[in-house]
């Protein structure tokens, strides 16, 4: 599965572009966006037919329609406007649509009114629509915003400076990133819960190293093999080489290569040691698998964030309280679970989303 396409958002860059000159800017008057809004989701209709069946990772449409939400530790805001308006977007894979669910939900119990855009086919229309103004709201991952929007060719694997990095370029498309959550989702490689104590009690891709040879075998996606900041790189990281047969080699024979969504089972039935993973998906938690840690920092930070137009911002900058008070609480853990319910139970991300609000105390049932 490649993030950013029709799955657990993607590291993967979609075609490395520079973001967008503003369409209008960072001030414009909002009562002049509607018009620029409808122009963007038009053409993101036509390139991707919104709201389609992802029958690969469980997705279903998602319906505008989300449960009332009454007040909670989300209080409405104090002399909000009674037209005051929030436009909310998100990409169209399960984990954004929970979480664009999410914003929907708090910003009505903030008392906004709500025009749902959430389910956008692809991170292009979805950057459109931000940096044109056209909407107010969505949830982005750093790493994304770095590397396919900015264009940079690295990203950065420590979260803050990633996060830091992000938010000062993005302040010149008058777009504002607040405080990112915990959960980064990012490239991984997991091993089946019943073989960790088998591998010597395997908890970081450095104790790959310790195995023996025969030992160390791959399950990973086409994509993932041959990038530039892939597979041989990430072993060389690691001090192992690709195809080598010596001490520290990893024979080509020890490496399967497989369509996206069948490296989840195959790690899990034993085909592989270890998987290439995303680190929120809903899978490893249902098959019982162990992400190992990271430990060498070798893959980049994509840790996800509100990110709200600025203009939005300064007229309504209660909003910053709103979405800071829930970003602690999305870890990887907490996604994982969520996607989970979605990609593996079936439901509909707004019931899920609204669920978990409840669940936590940031709204209540109307």
């Amino acid at each position: 599965m490649t993030p950013d396409s029709p799955t657990p958002d993607s590291p993967t860059p979609d075609s490395p572009t520079r973001s967008s000159s503003r369409a209008d800017a960072a001030g414009a008057p909002r009562a002049s966006r509607p018009s620029v809004r409808r122009r963007v989701l038009t053409a993101a209709a036509v390139a991707g037919a919104s709201a389609l069946v992802l029958t690969g990772c469980g997705l279903q449409p998602a319906a505008s329609f989300v449960p009332g939400a009454a007040p909670g530790s989300i209080q409405r805001i104090d002399d909000l406007p009674d037209d005051a308006h929030l436009t909310v977007t998100s990409k169209n894979f399960t984990e954004q649509l929970v979480l664009g669910k999410i914003a929907v939900l708090a910003a009505k119990a903030a008392g906004f009114d709500v025009t749902d855009e959430t389910n956008v086919p692809g991170s292009v229309a979805v950057r459109e629509l931000m940096t044109s103004h056209g909407a107010d709201f969505t949830y982005e991952y750093t790493g994304t915003a770095w590397l396919t929007f900015m264009g940079h060719e690295q990203g950065i694997p420590d979260k803050t400076e990633q996060w830091q990095a992000v938010k000062q370029e993005d302040a010149g498309n008058g777009l504002t990133w607040l405080e990112p959550a915990p959960m980064n989702n990012t490239y991984a490689f997991a091993v089946r819960d019943e073989a960790v104590s088998e591998l010597g009690d395997v908890q970081t891709l450095s104790d790959i190293t310790k195995l023996p040879l025969d030992q160390r075998t791959f399950c990973v996606e086409s994509e993932f093999n041959s990038r530039a900041d892939g597979f041989k790189p990430m072993l060389e990281k690691y001090g192992l080489e690709l195809g080598g047969s010596g001490e520290n080699g990893v024979p080509t024979s020890n490496v399967s290569i497989l369509d996206t969504g069948t490296v989840y089972t195959a790690t899990d039935r034993g085909k592989c040691n270890f998987g290439e993973v995303f680190t929120t998906d809903g899978r490893i938690k249902s098959l019982g698998l162990t992400v190992l840690e990271d430990d060498r920092g070798f893959f980049p930070a994509y840790n996800v964030a509100p990110v709200i137009d600025s203009a939005t911002l300064r007229e309504y900058p209660q909003l910053r309280d709103v979405y800071d008070q829930i970003s602690p609480k999305l870890t990887d853990a907490v996604l994982q679970e969520l996607n989970r319910q979605v990609d593996v139970e079936g439901r509909e991300p707004a019931d899920v989303a609204f669920d978990w609000m409840v669940r936590e105390g940031f709204i209540t049932e109307p």
